[in-house]
């Protein structure tokens, strides 16, 4: 089954920095179904993301992309996930993000 893996960043991203490469395990990622992901899909297009880079701003995930998700868009994110109770591991590390003050990591399909 096709999955997004998403980690907290321990240190944020800086403007010229790209993040191109698949790194689950250096985020410590967690797995979540794209069946269930597409629920809140179209949702999450209204929070402000930036895709590969900082000087990339987008909106949403970058489905089958990096999303480098800021700490400013996560309670948004957090209000549109809480809802779907197979998001519930999401939720805790999208809330643990944003109180750290930290950037999460997204790898789309």
């Amino acid at each position: 089954m096709a999955s997004h893996e998403f980690g907290i960043m321990q240190e944020a991203p800086v403007l010229g920095q790209r993040f191109d490469e698949y790194e689950p395990d250096k985020y410590h990622c967690i797995k979540v179904d794209d069946d269930v992901l597409e629920l809140v899909a179209e949702q999450l297009c209204a929070a402000d993301c930036y895709w590969h880079a900082l000087d990339v701003p987008g909106k949403g995930l970058a489905y089958c992309g990096i999303t480098l998700i800021p700490p400013a868009s996560l309670p948004l994110m957090c209000d549109i996930i809480a809802a779907v109770p197979e998001l519930a591991d999401l939720y805790r590390m999208f809330t643990r993000a944003w109180k750290e003050d930290k950037y999460v990591i997204h790898y789309g399909l």
